[in-house]
């Protein structure tokens, strides 16, 4: 009986040693944006990378309310890796707009820059608005209240002289909102903050003569003077119905970051896998086409990961 026993408790020590990686494995959750937005499905595709390429790491996606939601989760300790853009990052690392009551939000560091989200201001093509000037005394929807398009608006507004008073209404609307407004004729022009081309945008084209207004280089520089997680970008002729004009914008960035204690070689193993894995991410998700090395700290104004950091090093991103 005794003889027994102790073959039993050998069998389950050799079974215990023999699947140490499975009680080893790091699980982390990726928070993203709704499963009919680009962040879900993206997070998904490169959650997929980080799982098959690093050892003991495995990365499961949450759909969630997008860039706002995430860092308060993650500030939370709720998640480990979130989808969020730069200017929302900046906001909370400094305890401004939408985090004015939260105060500063901290708890986490920039692992990438992934694409560019554009700033597209959208007016009928018969309208005689030219640019952002000509909005004053216009009927304007700036966005949902307190996000980031409605942000956006404010400060390019602002440094074409223009407060919300110089409207003649100001309307917060979602993008589906705008686009449904716009349609009816019941505002001039409305902001979206989103890759291209945008589903909102297509549609509303399909209706309308649109026009996206330009930012030239001039007042993007006071623009990105002020608010340094601005970049340049470019609208592509073409990219919807009727627009035949290569159109100049500004853009914030989608990025990824991570839990600030996050552990140093876990995040330069996942930017690895990653920014190695560029070509299957691009099959995977057609927004895995807009991802380099090149643009990977584009208008990244947190700090960045010190496991990132190693990594960018190495590749003579970071100096």
């Amino acid at each position: 009986m005794r003889r027994l026993l102790l073959l039993g408790v050998v069998v389950c020590l050799v079974l215990i040693m023999a699947v140490p990686s499975l009680a080893a494995t790091a699980q982390l959750v990726m928070a993203t944006g709704g499963t009919a937005g680009t962040y879900y499905p993206l997070g998904g595709a490169m959650s997929q990378i980080i799982n098959k390429v690093v050892k003991d790491v495995n990365v499961s996606v949450q759909s969630t309310g997008a860039s706002v939601a995430n860092i308060r989760m993650m500030q939370n300790g709720e998640v480990d890796l979130a989808l969020i853009q730069t200017d929302t990052a900046d906001y909370a690392w400094n305890g401004t707009e939408m985090f004015k009551d939260d105060g500063k939000l901290q708890n986490f560091k920039v692992m990438a820059s992934l694409y560019p989200e554009l700033i597209q201001v959208v007016v009928r093509a018969e309208s005689g608005i030219d640019s952002i000037a000509d909005l004053k005394g216009k009927k304007v929807s700036v966005g949902a209240p307190g996000s980031g398009t409605e942000a956006n608006a404010r400060q390019i507004l602002e440094i074409y002289g223009l407060t919300y008073q110089d409207l003649s209404q100001v309307q917060y609307l979602s993008f589906a909102e705008s686009a449904e407004a716009f349609k009816d004729r019941h505002i001039d022009a409305f902001f979206v903050t989103a890759g291209i081309p945008n589903a909102g945008i297509q549609d509303t084209a399909t209706m309308h003569k649109i026009k996206i207004l330009d930012i030239p280089d001039d007042m993007y520089e006071k623009l990105h003077d002020k608010y340094g997680f601005y970049g340049q970008a470019l609208i592509p002729a073409g990219c919807y119905i009727n627009q035949t004009d290569l159109i100049r914008t500004v853009a914030v960035q989608a990025v990824l970051v991570v839990r600030a204690d996050l552990d140093a070689g876990m995040v330069y193993e996942m930017t690895a896998a990653l920014f190695d894995n560029l070509p299957e991410l691009a099959t995977s998700h057609a927004k895995g086409k807009e991802m380099s090395l090149k643009g990977a700290l584009t208008g990244v104004s947190t700090p960045l990961h010190p496991g990132a950091e190693k990594y960018f090093k190495e590749k003579g991103i970071v100096k």
